[in-house]
C-alpha cells in the first residue's frame, strides 16, 4: 500500500464514507498510511497457522517445548531403510516470510514505529538458532525445504504439520487431509507467542477514478463489504471476514478453523506497509539463507541484514 500511495495512485478514502460505518469494521481490516485510510479489507488474514493432519496429531502443542516433542514423536523412519517416511513438521522455512513467526516469538520485529530496519535483535537470532535446532539438533524437519517440497509432503500424508496460510487450507481439504488448524506455539522462554504478519485483503479507489464517478465506486464497495456478502465469502474460502458482528455470527463460531483462524489474526502483527519492507525482504533473504547453509552465524547474519537494509533503504531513498 505504501508504494501506491508514494506514486499517488491511490485515493485516501477516510472523508468517502462515514466514521461510525468504519468502526464496524476489525481495525486490522483498514489499512492507514501517513493519517490517510486508503484500503478497506473484505477479508482479513494472509497469515500463517499450525495445520494439521487430524489422523496424525489429535492435539496441536501449544508451547515450543511440545512442538519440539511432538515432532520428534512423529518424525518416523517406518520401514527402517534409514530414510525418513515421516516428518513432525515441515514449511517453507528458507523464506523470510515463514521465518518472522519465530522472530517475533522471541521478542523480535522487522522495523521500529518510523520504518527503520530493526534486524540485528535478539529476536532474529535466537529465532535463526531454534530453526537450526529443529534441523540439526532434533531432526524433526527435512534437511532442506522449499515451498513445494513442503506441500507437497503435507498433502501426501508425510507429514504431521506444516506452517502454511489460509490460502492452502482448501487445497489440502481436496487432498483428503483430516484438516486441523491452530495458532502457532508459545516460545516458553519469552512467554510470547509465534505471532505471523497479518495482512488484509480489500479494495482501494485510483485516482484516476472521476468525480462523477466516485459515487458510485463507494457503493461497489458497500455492497462487496455487507454482511451477508462476507459471509458468504468466508464460509465459501475459510477466510474471515472484517464486519466485527459477523463474530457471533452462528456458522463463524460453528466453524473451528475459522475461530482458530481468528485467534490467530488477534496474536499475529500487521504487515508493515511502508516501501521500506521490500527492502527489508531483501536484505534479509541472503543472509538468512547463508545461516541455513551453514555459511554464517546467526549473529553475523543479523548484523549483515541490518547493514544491507539500511543500504537499500538510503539506495531507495536516492
Amino acid at each position: 500500500m505504501g508504494p501506491f500511495q508514494v506514486m499517488d495512485i491511490i485515493k485516501p478514502l477516510e472523508t468517502m464514507f462515514e466514521p461510525e460505518w468504519l468502526a464496524g469494521f476489525n481495525p486490522k481490516a483498514l489499512t492507514w498510511y501517513k493519517g490517510h485510510l486508503y484500503q478497506i479489507a473484505d477479508k482479513l488474514g494472509n497469515h500463517l497457522a499450525l495445520v494439521y493432519n487430524k489422523k496424525l496429531l489429535q492435539s496441536p502443542p501449544q508451547t515450543d517445548r511440545e512442538l519440539i516433542d511432538l515432532g520428534r514423536a512423529l518424525t518416523l523412519d517406518k520401514d527402517g531403510d534409514g530414510k525418513i517416511d515421516q516428518y513432525g513438521l515441515v514449511w517453507n522455512y528458507t523464506e523470510p516470510f515463514f521465518f518472522i513467526p519465530f522472530m517475533t516469538g522471541f521478542g523480535g520485529w522487522v522495523m521500529d514505529d518510523q520504518g527503520n530496519p530493526t534486524l540485528n535483535n535478539r529476536g532474529t537470532l535466537s529465532g535463526l538458532r531454534f530453526i537450526e535446532e529443529l534441523r540439526d539438533k532434533y531432526r524433526m524437519i527435512p534437511a532442506e525445504a522449499d515451498y513445494n517440497i513442503a506441500d507437497a509432503l503435507f498433502k501426501d500424508g508425510k507429514a504431521a504439520m506444516i506452517i502454511n496460510g489460509d490460502w492452502s487450507w482448501s487445497g489440502y481439504r481436496k487432498a483428503g487431509i483430516d484438516l486441523g488448524v491452530a495458532p502457532l506455539p508459545k516460545i516458553t522462554e519469552t512467554g510470547l507467542w509465534c505471532a505471523p504478519m497479518v495482512s488484509p485483503k480489500g479494495y482501494s479507489i485510483n485516482t484516476n477514478v472521476t468525480t462523477d464517478k466516485l459515487p458510485i465506486v463507494a457503493e461497489f464497495i458497500r455492497f462487496i463489504m455487507a454482511p451477508e456478502n462476507q459471509l458468504q465469502t468466508a464460509i465459501a474460502l475459510e477466510t474471515m471476514p472484517t464486519w466485527k458482528p459477523l463474530y457471533d455470527d452462528a456458522r463463524i463460531k460453528g466453524d473451528e478453523i475459522l475461530m482458530n483462524s481468528e485467534q490467530q489474526i488477534e496474536r499475529g502483527k500487521p504487515m508493515p506497509v511502508v516501501p521500506e519492507l521490500r527492502a527489508i525482504w531483501d536484505a534479509m533473504r541472503p543472509s538468512y539463507q547463508a545461516v541455513l547453509g551453514g555459511a554464517k552465524t546467526p549473529e553475523q547474519a543479523a548484523w549483515d541484514m541490518q547493514k544491507l537494509a539500511l543500504q537499500k533503504i538510503a539506495e531507495m531513498n536516492e
